[in-house]
């Protein structure tokens, strides 16, 4: 089977995560300037089969657009022209930000290592989303 990838778009930084090829476990796979996402992205594909892409959808906790889901909709409508057998859905990514620093924090890194390393909540949060995604995937198969 093919992986999922999911991305927690950013202005700056892209975190990226990625299930095992039984598509059983999420796990981070990196952070990576937003500016190089679509090369890495490539690359990447080049070397594991990913069967589909997962992108948080930014919006506010009442629901509304966030300002960053015009960014999002640009790399979205990109990508869909340049890789168009490879789909890319929205899956809303509410709160997991906060979720990831949360798993920071009582994981028990330091705060000056946070500071350094904000790449770090981007990658969670990217695994975060594909957590979730994989279980609501789940949970409607088992409805059928």
């Amino acid at each position: 089977m093919a992986r999922i990838l999911s991305i927690d778009y950013g202005k700056k930084r892209t975190g990226l995560a990625v299930t095992d090829s039984l598509q059983i476990i999420a796990n981070g796979l990196a952070t990576v300037s937003t500016s190089s996402l679509i090369d890495y992205l490539k690359d990447y594909i080049a070397k594991e089969p990913v069967e589909r892409i997962v992108i948080g959808r930014p919006t506010q906790p009442d629901g509304r657009p966030s300002e960053n889901l015009v960014r999002v909709e640009q790399f979205v409508n990109r990508w869909r022209k340049l890789v168009p057998n490879i789909p890319i859905e929205y899956y809303d990514e509410r709160f997991t930000s906060v979720l990831a620093h949360q798993v920071v924090i009582d994981s028990g890194v330091k705060k000056k290592v946070r500071k350094e390393n904000k790449g770090l909540i981007d990658e969670i949060s990217a695994t975060i989303i594909l957590q979730d995604y994989m279980q609501y995937r789940h949970s409607m198969l088992n409805r059928k």
